[in-house]
C-alpha cells in the first residue's frame, strides 16, 4: 500500500506545482440583451418611368446585380410617333414651300438687276424665305422635343445595386414617375428598433457580437437615431462582410445593457462531481472542494470563465486547474485512508 501511495504522490506533486493559484476579487460583467436587427440596404433607390405608357420589355428580375445606367426597361407611348410624323409632313411642306421661295428670290434679283422690280419687292420675297427658315427650324425643334420624351421611356438604373423588388409586369401600363424597378444599393447595414426603456444603455462606438448564419461576427452602433416610434428607439449596426443576399432578413444581436460587479473563474476551475459543481479552494486545513452554484459562462480578458452566484467570496484562492486539483485531492484522500 504504501508503495501505491507513493506512486499517487509522485504523480500529483509536479501537477500540484504547475497549477495556478488565484485570488478571487470581483470584476465588471455585462449584462446582454438579445434583439433582432434586421439587414437592410443603405440606399433603396426606385426606377422610375419618365413617360406614361405600355412597358413593352422588362430585362430585369429580383436579385439581378445591375450597373449604374443600365437598361432596365423599355416604355413606349404609341402618340409620340404620330406626333414624329406630323411634324415630318410639316417639315416636309415648309422645305417644298422653301425651294419655291429661294426660287422666287433668284428671279427677283435677276428682274432688278435688269431695272424690271422694284426692291420693295426683293424684300418681300427674302422676308418669305426668312420666315421659312425660321418655321422650319420650329418645327425640327418641335421634333426633338418629342424624339426626346420617347428617349425617356428607357427605364435606367440610378445606381450599382441589387434589384430588390419589379412591382410591375411586362405589357402593363404605367404612369409618369410609377416606379418599374426597386433597386438596393451603397452597402448592408443593420437596422434595429429597441424598446425606448433601454435607449439609456445604447451608446454610439460600441462592439456588439452578432450571430450570422456564417457564424457570430463583431457589428459597430454607429448612428442612434433620435426620434422614438412606437415606443421603439432606431439604430444603425455597422457590420464588415455582413451578406446583402436576403435584404430584410433578420439576425441576432446582443445589446450591452448594464454592468455589474460579480465574481467569475475560468472554466477549467470547475470540478463536476455526480452533477454537483465543485471549485477547489486552499484553505488554512489545505485544499478542499467548495460547492458552487455557476451562473452564465462569459468571456473575461479572453479567458473562457463561468459567473460563480454562490459558494464562494472575495479573497478566496482557488485553483485555476480543476482536474489537477481533483487529482491532488484524490490521491491526499488516499494518503489519508492510509
Amino acid at each position: 500500500m504504501n508503495r501505491v501511495i507513493s506512486v499517487m504522490l509522485a504523480l500529483w506533486l509536479p501537477l500540484s506545482a504547475m497549477a495556478e493559484t488565484v485570488t478571487l476579487a470581483p470584476v465588471d460583467l455585462t449584462d446582454w440583451k438579445s434583439v433582432f436587427g434586421q439587414v437592410e440596404a443603405r440606399d433603396r433607390l426606385p426606377a422610375r418611368a419618365r413617360l406614361g405608357g405600355t412597358l413593352v420589355d422588362l430585362t430585369v428580375k429580383e436579385g439581378d446585380e445591375v450597373k449604374a445606367g443600365a437598361l432596365l426597361g423599355r416604355i413606349v407611348d404609341e402618340k409620340l410617333a404620330f406626333q414624329i410624323s406630323a411634324y415630318d409632313a410639316q417639315r416636309a411642306s415648309l422645305d417644298a414651300q422653301l425651294a419655291n421661295a429661294e426660287a422666287e428670290l433668284k428671279r427677283g434679283e435677276d428682274l432688278l438687276a435688269r431695272g424690271v422690280t422694284t426692291a420693295q419687292r426683293l424684300d418681300a420675297l427674302r422676308t418669305q424665305v426668312d420666315v421659312l427658315k425660321g418655321q422650319i427650324e420650329a418645327v425640327a425643334a418641335q421634333r426633338q422635343v418629342v424624339e426626346q420624351q420617347a428617349a425617356e421611356g428607357d427605364v435606367l438604373a440610378p445606381a450599382d445595386g441589387r434589384v430588390l423588388d419589379v412591382p410591375v409586369a411586362k405589357g402593363a401600363v404605367v404612369m409618369a414617375g410609377e416606379e418599374v424597378v426597386l433597386l438596393g444599393g451603397g452597402g448592408i447595414f443593420l437596422r434595429l428598433a429597441i424598446p425606448e426603456r433601454h435607449a439609456a444603455a445604447l451608446h454610439e462606438g460600441a462592439t456588439l457580437p452578432i450571430e450570422t448564419p456564417e457564424g457570430e461576427v463583431q457589428g459597430t452602433l454607429e448612428r442612434i437615431y433620435p426620434l422614438i416610434e412606437n415606443g421603439r428607439v432606431l439604430a444603425d449596426v455597422a457590420v464588415q462582410g455582413l451578406s446583402g443576399r436576403f435584404v430584410d432578413a433578420r439576425v441576432l444581436v446582443r445589446l450591452p445593457m448594464a454592468a455589474r460587479p460579480a465574481l467569475a473563474v475560468p472554466r477549467a476551475a470547475l470540478i463536476t462531481r455526480a452533477g454537483v459543481d465543485f471549485v477547489a479552494v486552499e484553505t488554512a486545513a489545505g485544499l478542499a472542494l467548495r460547492t458552487v452554484l455557476p451562473g452564465e459562462p462569459q468571456v473575461i480578458g479572453g479567458v473562457e470563465s463561468v459567473e460563480v452566484l454562490s459558494g464562494l467570496q472575495p479573497g478566496d484562492r482557488i485553483r485555476t486547474d480543476g482536474a489537477t486539483a481533483a487529482a491532488e485531492i484524490t490521491a491526499a484522500e488516499g494518503a489519508g485512508h492510509d
